[in-house]
């Protein structure tokens, strides 16, 4: 493959982003600097209650709280921009996990004005990543659209997400390690490889390599309360490092087969009790053994049971016997406008099922 057969825009990183303990005590003053001082904040229920005792006072500026539907959808989208434009605020603020990060730039986009991203949870690069991932009402992957600018401001409180749901930690972890995955396999099979998107590889190679070495540690962390530097590296991939790999390399670093395999996941209700990032778990493994790699399976089997990461049809909800639910998976999975045929052409329905089967009979071997 050479690199001008498709579009390449390096949407590289937010203008400003922060990491640190007590970093939200800057949130004003970096408003007033751009002379906001009208603003909506979008949040879900939890994320607000995770980070209000981190927020400020906000003494000189004018903040409009709005609860979002739960759902990143065209119809709460057009929602919240219409209370932007009828109110003339002058920046929409996003607290909470990607779906509320995603529309948050979203109506950012749309109202065009600047937007800024308090995550609450480490489960994938949204706040780093000009894009959002849009679902309809109830929660069916549509499409992901990029959009004009990068996010303004991203401030990441660590201690916020040392508080977080320990699945979402562990999802984010997984969504972060199929940058690798996904990003390899297209760009092994270049023959002219563009600076951004050797970039894009090492940051790739970068999330896999740090996830695999500190991961389990700083889950252990997470789960006993304690901000190790483990546990803020592993936070920062998952940001910084993940969304490096599709802001630097574009469609050569974006996705690939696993998350076309969790777009098919999302069609049944079955796997709705599971997160993005668990879903392109399994993902991951369905890949692998498209490629027949197993090797790297049973490498990477341990590392997901230390993490209890799904691996098989059962962790889902599904099974081989669910013929008619599974044919909905593979039928959304294989759309000729999915990313799984950046694997390699001639991915059919057939292929992919003989794939998930026989990667069910590895996994009760291993």
């Amino acid at each position: 493959m050479r690199i001008l057969e498709k579009e390449l825009i390096v949407r590289a990183a937010p203008q400003y982003y922060q990491c640190q303990e007590g970093v939200l005590n800057q949130l004003e003053p970096l408003l007033k600097e751009r002379g906001i001082v009208k603003t909506l904040m979008i949040h879900g229920e939890k994320s607000l209650e995770a980070a209000k005792d981190y927020l400020p006072s906000f003494n000189e500026t004018f903040v409009h709280d709005e609860l979002y539907s739960g759902e990143c959808s065209l119809s709460e989208i057009e929602r919240l921009t219409n209370v932007i434009k009828q109110s003339s605020f002058e920046a929409v603020i996003g607290i909470g996990g990607g779906k509320v990060l995603d529309l948050t730039k979203a109506v950012g986009d749309e109202a065009k004005v600047p937007t800024i991203l308090i995550p609450t949870l480490a489960s994938n690069c949204a706040p780093w990543t000009p894009l959002t991932v849009y679902y309809n009402d109830e929660g069916q992957f549509l499409y992901y659209k990029y959009h004009k600018t990068n996010t303004n401001i991203v401030l990441v409180e660590p201690r916020i997400i040392l508080d977080s749901p320990l699945q979402y930690f562990t999802a984010g972890i997984a969504d972060t390690l199929a940058k690798w995955y996904e990003a390899d396999v297209i760009i092994r099979k270049l023959e002219e490889i563009p600076l951004s998107v050797e970039i894009a590889y090492y940051a790739a190679k970068t999330c896999k390599d740090v996830l695999i070495q500190n991961s389990i540690k700083a889950v252990e962390d997470l789960k006993r309360g304690e901000l190790s530097y483990e546990l803020v590296k592993v936070i920062e991939t998952v940001f910084m490092a993940g969304g490096m790999v599709g802001g630097f390399g574009d469609e050569y670093g974006r996705v690939s087969g696993a998350h076309a395999i969790h777009n098919g996941l999302t069609q049944v209700p079955d796997t709705h009790h599971l997160l993005h990032g668990e879903k392109v778990a399994y993902g991951i493994l369905v890949q692998l053994a498209l490629e027949e790699n197993w090797d790297e399976i049973k490498h990477l089997l341990n590392f997901y049971k230390a993490l209890g990461l799904p691996y098989n049809l059962a962790a889902l909800h599904l099974s081989l016997a669910d013929s008619s639910k599974l044919q909905k998976v593979i039928e959304a999975a294989v759309k000729p406008e999915e990313t799984i045929h950046l694997i390699g052409e001639n991915v059919s329905a057939e292929k992919l099922l003989n794939a998930i089967k026989r990667l069910e009979e590895f996994t009760v071997l291993v």
